[in-house]
């Protein structure tokens, strides 16, 4: 074989391994159940993605991303994130571990007290994200009545 079609071959292998990744399912939490989901309303892209939620867990974690290029992130995770059970149950998180307000680009792990008894459904929320009065994401746990 020669030198090109060796290169060519290479290419092809790795143009078609991007586009098999591409397809591969959501990344998964530590725990493995819990979906990464994305908000890209208005101007800022918000991602949470779990990282304990089962009841045994000494705290509920969710890692939080903001990206933007316009709207510097200055609100206070602590006042503006709730964690809600469907039924009237909130939590207000117990510590935002992460970025100081400021900037385009901000990550930190917000950490709430685990719901006792664990809720079918738990939504995280976040006010006052760029233009956009609240963001939710929603994960339904396993195994919870």
């Amino acid at each position: 074989m020669s030198r090109a079609a060796g290169l060519l071959a290479i290419a092809v292998v790795v143009v078609l391994g991007g586009s098999a990744l591409s397809a591969l399912p959501p990344a998964r939490s530590a725990e493995g159940a819990f979906p990464a989901q994305t908000n890209n309303q208005g101007q800022v892209f918000v991602t949470v993605t779990p990282l304990a939620l089962s009841p045994a867990a000494d705290a509920w974690r969710f890692q939080v991303q903001f990206n933007t290029h316009v709207v510097a992130q200055t609100q206070d995770m602590m006042q503006v994130a709730v964690l809600s059970d469907g039924n009237g149950r909130e939590e207000r998180p117990l510590a935002w571990q992460g970025d100081p307000p400021g900037g385009h680009h901000r990550k930190g792990v917000l950490v709430f007290k685990p719901m006792v008894p664990a809720p079918q459904s738990v939504t995280l929320k976040i006010a006052n994200v760029g233009a956009v009065p609240e963001r939710a994401f929603t994960w339904k746990l396993a195994g919870a009545p």
